[in-house]
């Protein structure tokens, strides 16, 4: 995997317990998103971490850069049996991150980076999370390039036309949620016009998702029936050129209206496209292209948005292809957030996808036809925050749940800033659901409750 450097260690689950008793001696970190970047209004990486002009922190140091980190040890331990997963737990990690900023004339630079124990995987690694410059070209035209962090879309823990990779396994067994975003290796121009902005991504080489592979969580394997802990090697495409990714943004603000086009040209970000034999099957991604449009406006005292996305699935258009190959989808997103009374705040969404060419995927369908996947699917999202003392203190539950499959996903957690040095936060991801074999409801047995402790530097 790019920027995960490996060596194996023979005691790491030692390591993390020392790390955690010694960050429990000194308990805060973060404010939500651990401030690594700043969102705008479009819910993504904002290009200008300060302004352009000289850092005043700069010029009393006289040092180019500018260096801050934070330690963290974190745990996540099963609430249910899980005969499937060889731990009882899927978070045991000590965590060191390092983040240089810095600038040279009008070339902007950040480098941020982790050093992990890892506890699940027995392994300390190396993780590259940033290492990018930025800088403008004329007066409307900004350039970032290098691996960097990419986002974009109105959705909340929600994606339609964010096609960006994402780290899935992060997000369900409790690390900060600023992991859910993975990093990219890539191209970003902005170009500023008088009634539009324009931002394309290139990407070199393909970046798909970090993907539940039974590492750390288990699923449910239609072939077999059964949950499973074991996976078909995956091959992400990665010849130079050809594979790799396009994506562009136009947006444009009319008063208080925020309207967005969006087009894709790549690749699904998870692989379930079946190659080579079939004692040695393995997987691979199915070409995808694209298309789709938000809208975000003040709504009755609060913050609505709607956003849709054409996926259109090039090796597989008119559903004929073996049943593996995606079948071309329309998705789309329906948002609310307000002030419920102070501080108190409720987010609300409605996302459902329309499995298109269903009857030729049904005809094509070789497992038990109970795990079918639907023609129809939603999700109804609820995010309840409430803080306290100066936002020292913050409660929050977000909640998907489906009506179609009938299944769940809790999110409650509680962060308590005891210092500006020093973060806790408790929380769970819960799953369950009628039948083991749907989206949330294979992840039942892999229920947790975590704890982490952030000390920043």
């Amino acid at each position: 995997m790019p920027g995960h450097q490996t060596v194996r260690a023979a005691a790491p689950i030692a390591a993390v317990a020392l790390s955690v008793l010694l960050g429990v001696g000194s308990p805060v970190a973060l404010a939500q998103g651990d401030d690594l970047w700043e969102d705008d209004a479009w819910g993504e990486e904002s290009w200008d971490d300060d302004p352009w002009e000289d850092d005043p922190w700069e010029e009393e140091s006289g040092l180019p850069f500018d260096l801050e980190g934070f330690f963290e040890a974190a745990g996540g331990h099963h609430i249910r049996n899980n005969r499937v997963t060889d731990k009882d737990y899927n978070l045991a990690e000590a965590r060191l991150q390092l983040d240089m900023r810095g600038d040279w004339r009008r070339y902007r630079f950040r480098v941020r980076a982790d050093g992990v124990a890892d506890g699940v995987d027995e392994e300390l690694r190396g993780e590259l999370r940033e290492a990018r410059v930025s800088f403008p070209v004329g007066d409307r035209l900004d350039v970032r390039a290098g691996r960097q962090i990419l986002s974009w879309g109105t959705g909340d823990l929600l994606f339609v036309n964010d096609l960006f990779p994402k780290d899935f396994e992060s997000f369900l067994t409790g690390r900060d949620e600023d992991y859910l975003q993975a990093p990219s290796d890539a191209l970003r121009g902005t170009w500023y016009g008088d009634a539009v902005t324009l931002d394309v991504v290139w990407t070199p080489v393909f970046e798909p998702d970090r993907f539940v592979d039974g590492d750390r969580l288990s699923y449910f394997d239609p072939a077999t029936g059964a949950r499973t802990a074991e996976s078909l090697p995956a091959t992400a495409p990665d010849d130079f050129p050809d594979d790799g990714e396009l994506a562009a943004r136009l947006s444009r603000r009319v008063g208080g209206v925020e309207l967005a086009g969006y087009l894709y040209r790549g690749f699904f970000p998870q692989p379930s496209e079946q190659i080579g034999t079939a004692d040695q099957p393995r997987l691979t991604h199915a070409r995808l292209n694209a298309y789709g449009a938000s809208v975000r406006a003040p709504v009755a005292g609060g913050i609505g948005n709607a956003e849709i996305g054409y996926y259109d699935s090039v090796d597989n258009r008119d559903g004929k292809a073996a049943p593996w190959v995606p079948n071309s989808q329309v998705r789309f997103l329906l948002g609310y957030t307000r002030e419920l009374i102070a501080n108190l705040d409720l987010g609300l969404q409605y996302y459902a996808e329309r499995l298109q060419d269903h009857d030729e995927l049904k005809a094509r369908w070789m497992a038990d036809e109970d795990y079918l996947p639907e023609a129809y699917r939603d999700v109804v999202t609820v995010r309840l925050t409430y803080s306290m003392w100066r936002d020292d203190l913050i409660w929050s539950l977000f909640s998907y749940l489906s009506p179609a499959d009938e299944d769940y996903y809790l999110r409650p957690s509680v962060r308590y800033r005891a210092s500006d040095a020093v973060t806790y936060t408790f929380g769970g991801n819960l799953f369950g659901g009628k039948d083991r074999h749907t989206f949330y409801g294979q992840f039942k047995r892999d229920s947790n409750l975590y704890a982490r402790v952030r000390f920043r530097f």
